[in-house]
């Protein structure tokens, strides 16, 4: 059985992170250098704060971080900004919109409420993740980088496919500080394909050449 504390929960409250989920962003964007300084990160499902803590790090003072979750974020970090809310609602990219037009990346570390039943939780993990391509098709900046927690399972390959239609580059990762026993993997994706044309308040998408 998952201890809580372990030995990534003992070494979150040592440094001073918000959750041991840091850990995962921190070994991650190490290994894909996702995140750079002076870029704007938008962090999809970002209580407790534990992304936006490490991200806030990443860009430094040039860059912003934008969270996005159901759950209050109370924690104030450098050169971010918080909105509480449901990333299916309608008027949530006007929200986002309103800080800041596009962002370089997009990191998501959602995950649906926990049922115990493998291919629910699959599913749904599966559905956050689409609206979260979806939001990025609108918020994303061309040769922007995508970070998406899923967890696998039979439509797993079907998602790698649609991402690799996408991005240039599409790959499956799994930190060191994710549980051996947990189904929670992350998909890395680097230069969006995609370049944005605005016309009368209208945005359109065209295939890059």
């Amino acid at each position: 059985m998952y201890q809580k504390k372990d030995g990534h929960y003992r070494m979150a409250k040592k440094e001073g992170y918000k959750s041991r989920a840091s850990f995962k962003l921190i070994q991650l964007n190490k290994k894909f250098n996702l995140i750079k300084k002076g870029y704007c990160v938008l962090d999809l499902g970002a209580a407790p704060g534990g992304w936006m803590q490490i991200a806030s790090a990443l860009v430094g003072d040039k860059g912003l971080v934008v969270g996005i979750d159901l759950k209050l974020i109370k924690d104030k970090f450098p050169n971010s900004y918080f909105i509480q809310g449901d990333i299916f609602e309608e008027n949530i990219f006007k929200k986002i919109k309103e800080i800041k037009g596009e962002y370089d990346a997009i990191i998501s570390d959602l995950s649906p409420k926990i049922s115990g039943i493998r291919s629910l939780d699959h599913q749904k993990s599966i559905e956050l993740s689409y609206r979260v391509l979806e939001l990025s098709s609108i918020l994303l900046q061309y040769k922007g980088n995508l970070l998406i927690k899923i967890f696998q399972g039979e439509f797993t390959k079907e998602l790698i496919d649609n991402l690799k239609n996408e991005f240039y580059y599409v790959k499956i990762s799994k930190p060191e500080s994710s549980r051996s026993a947990s189904r929670e993997t992350y998909v890395i994706c680097k230069g969006y394909k995609k370049r944005k044309l605005k016309i009368e308040d209208t945005e359109l998408t065209e295939e890059s050449a």
